[in-house]
């Protein structure tokens, strides 16, 4: 029975200690900057490792322009206004400057002051997460800062610090402990892990890292063993050559011999080939996908053909307009009776594969906070095929001879007229050719 007992209160204290430990919106202040060491602490060891992370995402997870702007702007102004969205405004830190958030920094210096919170998501953070508490949503990772490392690999050792294994670093709930979000209204604003373990590849055991962290051989510090080392590159939609394999697009007429009075009709097909999620993923409030499609006739008249409606509900927000949109920033930045901006900034028409975000009036939002309920998902899972179907009667000045259609792909990170209005960097709100493909047809007398 004394064993027993020993037992019961050995488990029961570690059961105590790991209750004691703070995650997700109660981890504020729980820890000190001073508890995590600095990035270029790592660089003497992990050159390589710490040079792909500088250039990537994650070391500008608080820096980057259009977080800036949102979180400022935005998300802090509309916390201060409406208490209702404290806590959100206060969370962005939780991913975007966790070190900031675990000591108590809220809101942060700006990034211009260069404090540590502009060490955004940084390797001590990520290597001294020990779990997740309960399913993966809001930053709830637990941090256990100290001379202990963990990872993804057994019996390794370092003259710096101890290395442990840990299995949280092998599943993607390690990722989806910042890519699930949820608002204050309890919506998914952000859902790119449950959007990978719903699909295909999660089922044959191909997590997040697989493509996002590839391996490659080499030294993860010159004192390792040659192995397979991840890189820490972790490339997204702000590379372009990860955007450009992600969809294939083919486009085939019915007909290709078509009379100078008649209609030309053909589909164009998207195919994500390659994404373990819906795309676009993440700020989905924030992206546009949209698929744009022109003729060229045989004197290089050019002609834009829209997308043929398919008529299901909702589906007025997947077709380009005119229309205005996003009032609601007109909330945080005190403009009263603000009409919003030009909804898409694309060419009218053209297909468009989002989900829409809806405020309380059912208006379209980038404010993921202020989110209220969803419209339709017509985004591209992965592994699904998009068929879209065009009808073109030729136009009256139409030129005999071959005219050439060609259905071109793009991507913008934010949709340019939210992107304009707010003074954001043009780089966030270019263009990006995801994809083409173009076919022939010939117009005879």
């Amino acid at each position: 029975m004394k064993r027993v007992a020993v037992i019961f209160i050995c488990v029961f204290s570690l059961y105590l200690i790991a209750e004691e430990i703070p995650s997700g919106e109660h981890a504020m202040g729980s820890r000190k900057y001073s508890d995590y060491e600095k990035p270029e602490s790592c660089k003497s060891c992990h050159t390589r490792i710490y040079q792909q992370w500088s250039q990537s995402m994650m070391s500008q997870a608080y820096t980057h322009h259009w977080d800036e702007i949102e979180y400022w702007e935005l998300a802090v102004p509309h916390g201060d206004k409406d208490p209702t969205f404290k806590a959100a405004a206060d969370g962005c830190n939780g991913c975007h400057a966790p070190l900031a958030f675990l000591a108590g920094d809220v809101p942060p210096p700006k990034p211009a002051e260069n404090s540590r919170a502009n060490e955004s998501v940084s390797c001590d953070l990520c290597h001294t997460i020990t779990g997740i508490s309960g399913d993966p949503v809001n930053f709830n990772w637990i941090s256990e800062p100290g001379r202990t490392k963990y990872g993804a690999k057994e019996g390794l050792e370092s003259p710096h610090h101890i290395t442990k294994f840990n299995d949280i670093y092998t599943v993607a709930d390690y990722c989806g402990s910042c890519h699930n979000e949820q608002n204050p209204f309890g919506l998914w604003v952000k859902s790119t892990q449950i959007e990978w373990e719903e699909g295909p590849y999660a089922e044959q055991g191909v997590p997040c890292f697989v493509c996002h962290m590839p391996k490659a051989p080499g030294r993860s510090a010159p004192m390792a063993e040659e192995g397979m080392v991840a890189q820490h590159i972790f490339l997204g939609a702000h590379n372009e050559a990860k955007l450009k394999s992600a969809i294939e697009v083919s486009i085939h007429p019915d007909e290709r011999e078509i009379p100078y009075d008649g209609a030309v009709v053909f589909q164009v097909e998207l195919f994500n080939a390659k994404a373990g999620h819906k795309i676009p993923t993440g700020s989905v409030e924030d992206r546009i996908l949209w698929l744009d499609v022109r003729a060229v006739d045989a004197e290089g008249k050019e002609y834009h053909l829209p997308v043929d409606l398919k008529g299901f509900e909702g589906e007025e927000y997947t077709v380009a307009s005119d229309e205005l949109a996003y009032s609601d920033m007109g909330f945080p930045l005190g403009i009263e009776d603000f009409e919003g901006v030009q909804r898409d900034g694309v060419p009218v028409g053209n297909r468009i594969f989002r989900m829409p975000y809806f405020d309380e009036k059912g208006i379209m939002t980038i404010q993921q906070w202020n989110t209220r309920s969803f419209g339709v998902d017509y985004r591209v899972g992965p592994r699904e095929t998009k068929l879209e179907h065009y009808t073109w009667y030729m136009p009256d000045d139409i030129a005999f001879g071959d005219v050439v259609i060609t259905a071109r792909l793009y991507y913008q990170k934010l949709v340019k007229p939210v992107a304009d209005f707010l003074n954001v960097p043009a780089d966030e709100s270019e263009m990006i050719l995801m994809n083409e493909a173009s076919t022939t047809i010939e117009v005879y007398d």
